[in-house]
């Protein structure tokens, strides 16, 4: 399995995995939305996406992560936000999470960010993986405003 960073030229191989991540969290499927939505991260430089693929064919995504920049007033430092982790279901439990995620940490290192703040669903049984590769839980960061 291979980790690399995703361009533009990605995104209709990147749609299905989106629209399927959504779903995970109850959406319903909207392929435009998604392709709509994901452009313009990609057009306007506003997140990165990492996608996991076969060695044997670079356009067969089996998985994706996308963070998006975050800044600390207080300690003055850029942090990343891991939104998003999808593996398409058939590829589940072989680790490509792990790497997806590892992935995201070298990429918080290299560019010496403050760390990486993590949203999932309360209920995710994923939340197990993140503990694994060292995420803890901060009481601090629990309340959201709806408009």
């Amino acid at each position: 399995m291979h980790i690399r960073q995703a361009t533009l030229t990605d995104l209709e191989f990147i749609i299905p995995l989106f629209d399927g991540y959504r779903q995970f969290y109850k959406q319903p499927s909207d392929i435009e939305g998604a392709r709509s939505f994901l452009k313009e991260r990609f057009t306007h430089n506003e997140s990165t996406i990492y996608v996991a693929h076969t060695a044997s064919n670079t356009q067969e995504l089996v998985g994706f992560t996308q963070v998006y920049p975050l800044f600390s007033s207080v300690s003055m430092e850029r942090m990343l936000l891991l939104n998003d982790l999808y593996i398409h279901p058939d590829h589940r439990g072989k680790g490509i999470g792990t790497l997806l995620i590892n992935r995201v940490k070298e990429l918080c290192t290299a560019t010496g960010q403050k760390g990486i703040a993590l949203q999932t669903g309360t209920t995710n049984p994923a939340q197990k993986l993140y503990e694994r590769l060292g995420f803890t839980k901060d009481p601090d960061l629990h309340y959201f405003w709806a408009r």
